[in-house]
């Protein structure tokens, strides 16, 4: 990652004025051109700067999308899918100009079908709403990243969270997607059957693309019953190695964990700070398990054993919702903790994958890259699939200290492609890391190209995101 492979595309002004005023004879009030709106359809959660679309489509419904296509199709100017904008790689800037399509108010449920297990949603929906709704059906929609982010987005980066270790990410979990293609037209990749042999599987295809592909209309769901009994609770350790050689013994012995979280000394401190909490500063787990009030006992029991073995202190576990509650909210705004460890300081927070034997090695001397070069970055992880965070603080304005960020975000996915790992395990590619793309998967980029340009071959859709701009 570095800021220099951050860079404007060519524009055509002649086609983003007419898209433009096209947009605003088809759409009347539902599109927008301040700039105001433009700047918050250009936000990203990094430092990588803000580049702007130059309108926004509020869109309602799929016919909405389908005709916004067309005419940037027409005119052969960008399409930028817009959620809720927690993405963190640059994925929802528009670096040629063009038209941004907000699915804020495509946020309807389609379809339950409760039986079945699955349901049918407008991309817009956020994981809380759609959770909301399916919350007196006894079922809910597993998938939990930290922010409240739209399904259609998370879908879009193959998403996962702190829920992956037991119900796996958005690939594993969405059944069919409709989207819309470079010609204006709208395609269903699947039907609702949990399998199939009937040719290529576009579902994957689109999961994951970024919107580089196509711009999805609606996603179908895999659901999951709504655990009779969760019980969770945290674990101390001496040291990270020791949390992590934790987490490797409970995966490879079976013990079926619901979420098993990884949290090293100073980020426990930042949450303290900034969640009221009084934990000991020290490497700790966060540990969840989902089932029967017998089977969650002793999934407790076998974590407690497997943690002493480790040199962990005592297991404290609760099913009591509220304690459990409390601490997860606490996890879950780990970046906000860390952003708060220095007034007026920003946070890259960026994300490496391991195979689950090799976490310990990769967190421990990831952790002293840090401390040799003298950062401030707490580590936390969904440690359950070898995925871990670091959030970096830094002074955004400092060349220096962006050149030492860089230098270590190098490093970092460096360490992971070196294990077999991945440059990203759930934030995707974005524009922040294309540098490591062609270093994990060499060839297999060429081939991922020959799609884009089969599929979007005006490169109309989130151009300069996955590949760089050409």
């Amino acid at each position: 990652m570095a800021l220099s492979d951050i860079r404007a595309g060519t524009r055509n002004e002649q086609a983003i004025a007419a898209a433009v005023s096209a947009c605003q004879q088809a759409f009347g009030a539902r599109f927008h051109m301040g700039e105001a709106i433009r700047a918050q359809h250009a936000h990203t959660t990094t430092y990588i700067p803000a580049q702007l679309p130059d309108g926004v489509l509020f869109a309602e419904n799929a016919d909405d999308v389908k005709a916004a296509v067309r005419l940037c199709a027409e005119h052969k100017v960008p399409v930028v899918p817009f959620g809720t904008g927690s993405s963190l790689e640059g994925q929802v800037n528009a670096p040629s100009g063009g038209i941004s399509i907000n699915f804020s108010k495509m946020n309807r449920v389609l379809e339950v079908n409760a039986e079945d297990l699955d349901c049918t949603v407008e991309p817009g929906i956020t994981r809380e709403e759609l959770n909301a709704y399916l919350r007196d059906t006894g079922l809910f929609f597993p998938i939990d990243p930290g922010a409240n982010a739209s399904i259609g987005g998370m879908a879009s980066t193959r998403a996962s969270g702190t829920n992956a270790v037991r119900y796996g990410t958005m690939k594993d979990n969405v059944l069919a997607v409709t989207a819309v293609t470079a010609s204006g037209e709208e395609i269903r990749t699947a039907r609702r059957a949990r399998k199939s042999s009937a040719g290529y599987d576009l579902t994957r295809l689109y999961v994951g693309a970024e919107g580089t592909l196509g711009v999805l209309t609606s996603v179908t769901l895999r659901l999951q019953g709504i655990p009779s009994v969760i019980a969770g609770g945290i674990c101390g350790f001496p040291t990270l190695k020791d949390a992590c050689d934790a987490v490797i013994m409970t995966i490879q012995l079976g013990i079926p964990v619901a979420r098993i979280e990884l949290v090293n000394a100073l980020q426990i401190k930042a949450c303290n700070a900034y969640s009221g909490l009084t934990l000991p500063e020290q490497p700790t787990l966060f540990v969840e398990f989902h089932g029967s009030e017998e089977s969650v006992a002793l999934q407790s029991q076998q974590f407690g054993e497997v943690a002493s073995e480790c040199g962990g202190g005592d297991f404290q576990w609760t099913s009591d919702a509220e304690e459990r509650a409390r601490l997860w909210k606490a996890r879950h705004n780990v970046y906000w903790a860390a952003k708060a460890l220095s007034i007026g300081a920003s946070v890259l927070a960026t994300d490496v994958c391991v195979p689950i034997s090799r976490l310990a090695d990769c967190v421990a001397e990831t952790e002293a890259d840090i401390e040799e070069h003298g950062l401030l970055a707490p580590i936390v992880g969904h440690a359950g699939d070898g995925n871990f965070h670091v959030s970096v603080v830094f002074d955004d304005k400092d060349p220096a200290d962006i050149e030492k960020v860089e230098a270590f975000v190098a490093r970092l996915n460096a360490r992971a492609l070196s294990m077999d790992g991945t440059c990203t395990g759930e934030h995707g590619i974005g524009q922040g890391k294309q540098a490591f793309l062609p270093r994990e998967l060499g060839e297999a980029v060429d081939v991922m190209r020959q799609i884009k340009r089969a599929l979007d071959p005006d490169n109309i859709f989130n151009p300069g995101k996955i590949f760089p701009l050409e």
